[in-house]
């Protein structure tokens, strides 16, 4: 088959082995597969993320001494039972999984070789007990996006937001967006979301948010306040002797960014008693002043992925035509396609998320 492996921090098509399914496994056709940003972090900044992993963990997340075959973002076609199997899913059927292989020593999917290949390969194996049918009125690259949906939905599960929390999106990335997508869907607003980015300012409202500016021209904190102020003493958000009468209703802050000093600035312009997510992914060594978050009494979450109900969900809700997030696709590419769809995606101005259909 054909792959595009990663060796060394470098993409190239390669020819690759067929991979056969073990005990309880399925061979799988690879219909479309997300790119996404983990995928241009191992391949733009592999040390780092291997070494912030091993770090927490004591594990490697990939060998990067061997090739790889990323993609964990993927809708595929089952073509072959593995022994054991029970055969609940016919030849032919489209199926999404969370991206783990079920054996005694779990397999993450996109991080392995030409064993265990990712999406960015024409076939994979995938547990059986995993698979979830992708119905007919869901298309393959939209069924990709499962993945990153629960990404987001695990995010604002942790946020615990309330029917009266205003929340303010800091970045629309994938992440931001899928964010605003989930709030949108569950009715929680207005949403006030910042961005650089013109064209991802642009999706931020397609999307969903209801307020969105530019931080270099708007402050998004003045932007928050601007719409949460509640006349209302039963709307406000919990009071604190250092803040008395803060007469706005409860915050809800995604960092959804990820890069050094953003969490120093949420801190600083968050409101009193604010509940702050950070669902961005920092690999570098940052600090902040815990004063900030002492005085003000800032819950702090941080998050990463998602539970295999959480995944269950986010797909459900979009078979249902109850989340709308076929926007955030902005190009489709061969795996000849992906290195330069890898380029293209450093530029937020050109693209959000490419699928690759292999």
């Amino acid at each position: 088959m054909r792959a595009v492996v990663m060796r060394n921090g470098a993409l190239e098509l390669a020819t690759a082995p067929i991979p056969r399914p073990g005990p309880g496994e399925v061979l799988v056709k690879t219909l479309a597969t997300g790119i996404c940003g983990s995928d241009l972090h191992c391949v733009a900044h592999g040390d780092r993320l291997l070494a912030s992993a091993r770090a927490v963990t004591g594990v490697d997340i990939y060998d990067p001494k061997e090739p790889v075959i990323l993609g964990h973002e993927f809708c595929a076609q089952v073509v072959e039972h593995g022994p054991g199997t029970r055969v609940a899913h016919p030849v032919g059927m489209r199926v999404v999984s969370v991206p783990f292989l079920l054996r005694p020593q779990p397999v993450t999917i996109g991080f392995g070789g030409f064993d265990t290949p990712g999406g960015f390969a024409e076939y994979m194996v995938l547990s059986e007990d995993l698979l979830i049918p992708v119905p007919d009125n869901v298309p393959n690259d939209i069924a990709t996006l499962a993945e990153p949906l629960a990404v987001a939905l695990h995010a604002v599960n942790r946020g615990k937001l309330g029917p009266d929390d205003v929340p303010l999106v800091i970045g629309c990335g994938p992440i931001g967006l899928t964010v605003i997508a989930i709030l949108k869907m569950r009715g929680i607003g207005p949403i006030v979301a910042a961005d650089f980015s013109p064209s991802r300012r642009a999706m931020a409202t397609r999307l969903g948010a209801d307020l969105v500016v530019d931080p270099r021209e708007t402050s998004p904190y003045d932007s928050w306040r601007s719409v949460a102020a509640a006349p209302d003493p039963a709307r406000h958000g919990r009071q604190t002797p250092m803040f008395p009468q803060f007469a706005y209703r409860p915050s809800a802050i995604f960092e959804c960014v990820g890069v050094p000093g953003i969490i120093q600035q949420v801190l600083a312009g968050a409101p009193p008693c604010a509940k702050i997510v950070v669902a961005g992914l920092c690999m570098e060594h940052d600090s902040f002043q815990p004063a900030f978050g002492i005085f003000k009494e800032v819950d702090m979450s941080f998050c990463i992925a998602y539970t295999v109900e959480e995944f269950a969900q986010a797909f459900a809700h979009i078979a249902a035509g109850e989340v709308h997030i076929g926007a955030l696709i902005t190009g489709h590419v061969g795996l000849e396609g992906v290195p330069d769809a890898f380029a293209r995606l450093a530029d937020p101005e050109r693209d959000a998320k490419v699928i690759i259909v292999p």
